[in-house]
Formats: structure tokens, C-alpha cells, sequence
């Protein structure tokens, strides 16, 4: 379960809140020509809000340096792409993979791609790769080398050996960059690496470079140019709500309080936007202390509180409450288990609610609910200072338990604060980022797995709930093992199951992606008919997108 924001943190980036920021930026913004798409001059460019120059750029495109061009994955492609909104994998630098048995891998290597430089990409360029970030584990930022043992080529193939049975790593594998090994193997440092001009075989090379703006352009030696539309990506270093309006930018993934008066009433003809579910927003309950560890509370905490009423006061109506089954609803729901009632929507249902607070040793005395001693129930709820949309829904929370009688106290501490608490166990409960991978096993192990719970104090993620479930641990040990995709379908059923039943988390909405899109220029963005990528405009999702756009007519 990762507590990374980030939704929230490409809205930091693109610093919608502050009106004068908004202004001083707009200001400090490098001037485009006005032309057909959205201000930069050509019919076959595209404006586009993809990176954050903080306030100007750095000239470094290192693919493994965490928090620099975020643009490096438009140019560095891994071997799989996994939407993690469905969970569809899309071959890439790999034509597939076979798993004959739960320790090995074998990814067949695409054939006739090549490096931006005109090099030829073989298998042997994989295998180098993951030696590289296996030799310098600060690179390694999806962590694949805590499931591998080793890596080798064999013929047109890369076999992977993996440290233990452990089916689910081979999508947290196949999403590895993959470098040249002809001009990686001569770097000193590859940690401090800048790569100035990198060489990639991904769609598009850097163009012109300033610390205000710079451009990335198509790769003809790209292995599918002919699916690439856009020729030209310009990206200036400011990226206000101002600028993203009025410049008229093609994409650009961003909240906006009011996006039909903002950005769909500045060209009505050709502006949309998708706000589709990112991951899911919870109540997550610290199962060590009482009386959060009693089911019974946490089902009369999930059947007091109306869900869609805190979405649209967190989220002001762009995104759903969210099912209890941990599943992004609707785009999972190919894996949805139908013999859960509502398809895990929980209602608000106040009687069922004291039912089950009673069952916890809770009943109603006047408009209190008290335990056995007549003590009111009181909870501290912590979320972080400055998400001011989990603020407003942590607030609609505090309210409408206040109205069933229970007594909320609203903690904010800071972000880094508010981690540190997670990893202590030092509350009561969080609001927290639940799943979102589209990885079915990565999101309930993150979820509920024991596993975290012995490291909790040293990573930023995992199971910070303390949840402990001698089921939930066996279905996904088998989970970890099992190579046929029946069986795994039938142990997600009941992970689903495990989930809306035991609530390891208060499932409360979903946590939106924002993507804003310019259909002036180009047309086919995923949407909610259409949801074949995320919106977001940074890791490799990015490609589904890159080339599936056409030219509008």
C-alpha cells in the first residue's frame, strides 16, 4: 500500500492554489507562437504540462534518477506496460513472457528496434540493464533485484531467475527501463549520471534545450514511428493553471476546482477532460490497539458514514465513493467478485451501524455512543496538513460520526510527520492511499499482507495498519506460487472477499487522476469509454497514449 500522493503532487507541480504564484509564473513563462495547437505553432506539436522545471530546468534525463525529467520514460521504454487502471499488460520492448514455472521468467525480446542512435536493442542490452541496477542499488527504483537472482540471455531471450517462487514479480520486472549497454558501460558513475543526450529507443529525442523550455522530437528510427503523430513535444519549464488555460497546452494533467468554467469554457469546441479513479481513499484503522482491531467496530465505522457525500465534498463530484473491495470500480471490474453484495458498496445504514457497534460493546445513551462505562467513543483521525482535499473529506467523516455520537478529533501533521506516525503506529487512524496498481496481487499484499508488518519502521510503505490475517496470508502465499491465471482469478475472488469482510481499510472514494486534453490537434485520448492508459503524463503509461493519437481531421 503505498502513501505516495501522487495525484497530489503533480498538483503541487503545476501550483493551482496560489493565485500569486499563479501570477508570477505567468510572467516568468517563455512566450509561444499562437498556432494551430494550442500555441506552439504546428498542427503535428503538442503543448504539454508533463514536468516541472522548479522554476527552471536541469539538463539531466538520467531514466533512474527519482524526482528529475519526468519526460526520460517518453524516451526509455520498458520490456512490459501494465495500465494500472485495468491492469491490461501491453507487450513492449518484450513481445511477451512465459513463466514455466514460479522462479523463472522468460521474456521474449522484440526484435529489429533500435536506439535512437541507430544501434541495434538486443537482449543483451536487457541483461545489462538489470546487472546495472543491481550494481548501483540507488537506481533500482522499482525494486526488481529484491525478487531476482540472476539474469541471462539465452538466444533471443531474457531468462530471469528469480530469489524465491514469486509469480507476481514478473510485472514489477517487466516495467524496468531499459538503457544502451554500448554507451552505459563506459559511464563512472551512473548514480551521478546527468546523460545529457540520451539515446533511447522510445518514441521521441531531445530537441532544443533551455533551463526555461525544451522540446522533445520524434524518433524516426522509432520501431512503431508510424503509430506517432505528434512530432514535436514542447515543454516549458512553468506550468501554472493560468498558463494551462489561456496558452491553450494539448495535455496536461491537473485539478481545477471548476474545470468546466475553466478549462472547457476556454475552447468548449476542443477542450475535455478525464477524471478517472486513481487509487482508493481510506480510513486506515492501527489494528494493534482497541477498538480498532474488532471487526465489528470497523464494519460500524464503514455503515455509519455516507461515502458518496464525503466524494463530493473531498473531491467536489468529479470522482465516486469507492468499493469496499479494494478494486478501482469500473475499470476493474473484469476481476470484480460477483458474490459480493453491491459490488462491495457499503450504504450508509445507521441501524446495521449500532448493530454492529454494539457487537463492539458501543450502544446509544441520548445522542452519545458510549461504552460499557458510559465513556463516549472518541477517535483522533490523522491526515496530512496541506491536503486540502482529504481535509474537506476527513472533515464530512468528523461530521457525520459526530452526528451518530462519537466524538472525532481532526490530527494534521505534517506530510513527513505524518509518515513517521504511520511507520511508529502512533495512531488511531489514517487516511491513506489504498492499491491503485492495477497489480491485483501488489495491492492486497501492500494492503494486508503480514509481511510489511516486521519493516514497517524503515519503509514508506506497506501495511501500516498492522492488519494480521492467517487467510489473507495463505491466499497470497499461494497467490506468490501460482503460475495458472484460473486460479490466481479465484484467489483475487477471495482477497476480494477477505477485504469487504474484514476491512483491513474503510474504503471512503477514490482518489482522482486529472487529465486534461486538447482534441484541436489530435484526437483519441483514453477516456471513460476509451480507458486504455491512465491520464497521467509521467512513468510509461505515457506511451499507450503517445501512440495511439491521431491527427485531428
Amino acid at each position: 500500500m503505498s502513501m505516495t500522493r501522487t495525484t497530489r503532487s503533480v498538483r503541487q507541480v503545476v501550483a493551482i492554489a496560489a493565485t500569486a504564484a499563479v501570477l508570477a509564473t505567468a510572467c516568468s513563462a517563455p512566450v509561444q507562437n499562437q498556432g494551430a495547437s494550442g500555441g506552439t505553432g504546428s498542427e503535428s506539436s503538442m503543448l504539454i504540462a508533463a514536468d516541472n522545471g522548479s522554476p527552471t530546468f536541469d539538463r539531466n534525463f538520467n531514466p533512474f534518477s527519482s524526482g528529475k525529467r519526468n519526460t526520460a520514460t517518453y524516451m526509455y521504454e520498458p520490456l512490459v506496460i501494465i495500465n494500472e487502471m485495468t491492469g491490461v499488460e501491453t507487450p513492449w520492448l518484450a513481445t511477451g513472457y512465459e513463466q514455466p514455472d514460479a522462479r523463472t521468467v522468460v521474456f521474449e525480446i522484440r526484435k529489429d528496434v533500435t536506439w535512437s542512435d541507430g544501434e541495434p536493442f538486443t537482449p543483451a542490452d536487457v541483461v545489462f540493464t538489470f546487472d546495472l541496477l543491481k550494481a548501483h542499488p540507488e537506481l533500482d527504483l522499482k525494486g526488481i533485484w529484491s525478487h531476482m537472482e540472476s539474469a541471462e540471455v539465452d538466444g533471443d531471450n531474457v531468462v530471469v531467475h528469480l530469489s524465491a517462487d514469486d509469480v507476481p514479480a514478473a510485472k514489477i520486472i517487466a516495467g524496468a527501463l531499459i538503457v544502451p549497454e554500448h554507451l552505459w558501460k563506459d559511464v563512472p558513475d551512473p548514480v551521478t549520471f546527468t546523460n545529457e543526450d540520451p539515446v533511447g529507443t522510445g518514441p521521441y529525442t531531445l530537441g532544443a534545450f533551455t533551463p526555461n523550455q525544451y522540446t522533445l522530437v520524434k524518433n524516426e528510427k522509432y520501431w512503431q514511428a508510424d503509430k506517432v503523430a505528434v512530432t514535436e513535444l514542447v515543454q516549458p519549464a512553468a506550468n501554472s493553471e493560468l498558463d494551462i488555460v489561456n496558452k491553450g497546452y494539448d495535455w496536461a494533467y491537473a485539478f481545477m476546482s471548476d474545470v468546466e468554467d475553466t478549462w472547457v469554457a476556454a475552447n468548449p469546441d476542443h477542450n475535455t477532460y478525464w477524471y478517472p479513479a486513481g487509487a482508493t481513499i481510506a480510513l486506515i484503522p492501527n489494528m494493534t490497539k482497541a477498538p480498532y482491531n474488532d471487526v465489528n467496530f470497523r464494519h460500524g465505522i464503514a455503515y455509519a458514514l455516507d461515502k458518496q457525500q464525503i466524494a463530493d465534498k473531498a473531491e467536489q463530484g468529479y470522482v465516486d465513493r469507492a468499493s469496499q473491495t479494494g478494486l478501482m470500480l469500473p475499470n476493474q471490474e473484469a476481476i470484480l467478485n460477483e458474490e459480493i453484495p453491491n459490488e462491495g458498496y457499503i450504504d450508509k445504514d445507521d441501524a446495521t451501524a449500532l448493530e454492529y457497534f454494539e457487537k463492539a460493546g458501543y450502544t446509544k445513551q441520548g445522542d452519545k455512543l458510549v461504552d460499557a462505562s458510559g465513556q463516549q467513543l472518541t477517535i483522533n483521525i490523522t491526515t496530512p496538513n496541506g491536503w486540502s482535499d482529504w481535509l474537506q473529506g476527513v472533515q464530512q467523516v468528523k461530521n457525520q460520526l459526530n452526528a451518530f455520537g462519537i466524538e472525532v478529533s481532526i490530527v494534521q501533521p505534517q506530510p513527513a510527520a505524518y509518515q513517521q506516525e504511520m511507520r511508529s503506529g502512533e495512531f488511531d487512524m489514517v487516511m491513506g492511499t489504498v492499491g491503485g496498481t492495477g497489480q491485483p496481487y501488489q495491492d492486497y499484499n501492500g494492503m494486508m499482507g503480514s509481511e510489511f508488518i516486521a519493516d514497517i519502521g524503515t519503509t514508506a510503505s506497506g501495511n501500516f495498519g498492522r492488519f494480521q490475517s492467517d487467510e489473507a496470508d495463505a491466499l497470497l502465499a499461494e497467490f506468490k506460487v501460482t503460475v495458472d491465471e484460473a486460479r490466481q482469478q479465484e484467489i483475487v475472488d477471495e482477497l476480494e472477499r477477505v477485504t469487504y469482510e474484514q476491512m483491513p481499510m474503510i474504503a471512503l472514494f477514490y482518489g482522482g487522476s486529472w487529465g486534461l486534453f486538447s482534441e484541436k490537434s489530435f484526437t483519441g485520448w483514453p477516456s471513460a469509454e476509451d480507458p486504455y492508459a491512465s491520464p497521467k503524463t509521467w512513468d510509461s503509461t505515457p506511451l499507450l497514449i503517445l501512440t495511439s493519437l491521431k491527427p485531428a481531421s
